[in-house]
């Protein structure tokens, strides 16, 4: 019996804005079944002496000071542009006007 039921599936592939056909949706619902079952395995596992773990490595953030920059000029910054007006990138509205 699979852990995730179609459902789920449906309901990632649509956060995901993914469009899965029938085949697709058994297929994840087999493959994430089996990875929830993997974890399963793990549970019998004492843990309790084993301190939190972020990385593997002993990182710490590297940190740089700002420093003010020269800027390319905006003819360079705009060469590549698809659309642009003479001072900036053309995009297309994405906020309702109203």
């Amino acid at each position: 019996m699979p852990k995730i039921d179609r459902d789920a599936v449906l309901h990632v592939a649509t956060l995901s804005r993914l469009a899965l056909s029938e085949d697709e949706l058994q297929l994840f619902q087999d493959q994430l079944s089996r990875i929830i079952e993997y974890f399963d395995k793990l549970d019998p596992i004492d843990t309790a002496h084993v301190q939190p773990l972020s990385h593997p490595m002993g990182i710490r953030n590297v940190f740089r000071q700002d420093a003010v920059g020269a800027s390319a000029p905006r003819q360079d910054a705009l060469s590549n542009a698809p659309a642009k007006t003479d001072e900036a990138y053309k995009v297309p509205v994405v906020v309702d006007p109203s």
